[in-house]
């Protein structure tokens, strides 16, 4: 009688691989449970106001002050800073703006920016509250006069005290 052993432990390799790649992966157990996902927020969030203030002729401690300390600083290219902005957030489209100044020695040549968004406009595109109505707190008069009386409790029965013992001072007077 043939030994299945050669042909089992085949099959059991090939059914051990093909479970390696079948699933796909999914960001929701059941469709029904999703994971938290953390917003992730990287470098300086640069504002029209902020590259507005940044005029030719200013050093890089007045462009630092305004916009931050860069994102990187390129030892090799020692006349430019680069400022660069992601978010991304579960469920939005990731948002990234680059912002680019140029020096010539230590004054701004020039900055090199995409259109970039009022502080307004940046706050609305981040902030996740919504007109909900809140909560009430408290209950009107009427609600009140409505709701039903407590029963009245009687107060527990002292518990009996032991008896009194007197204990002779420490010390002799």
């Amino acid at each position: 009688m043939p030994r299945p052993t050669p042909l089992l432990s085949l099959l059991a390799a090939a059914a051990l691989l093909a479970g390696c790649e079948s699933l796909q992966r999914t960001d929701s157990l059941f469709g029904v449970i999703t994971p938290y996902r953390i917003d992730i927020v990287q470098g300086n969030a640069i504002t029209q106001e902020q590259a507005a203030a940044i005029k030719p002729g200013m050093t890089r401690l007045q462009v630092r002050d305004v916009l931050g300390t860069p994102l990187m600083t390129d030892p090799f290219h020692a006349n430019r800073w680069d400022y660069i902005f992601t978010l991304r957030r579960p469920g939005a489209e990731a948002q990234r703006r680059s912002v680019v100044v140029f020096f010539d020695g230590d004054t701004v040549k020039s900055i090199d920016a995409p259109k970039l968004p009022s502080e307004r406009e940046f706050v609305a595109s981040i902030s996740r509250f919504k007109d909900v109505k809140p909560p009430k707190l408290e209950l009107t008069e009427a609600e009140r006069a409505a709701l039903p009386v407590p029963p009245k409790r009687e107060a527990p029965a002292a518990e009996p005290m032991g008896p009194v013992r007197e204990y002779p001072p420490l010390e002799k007077s």
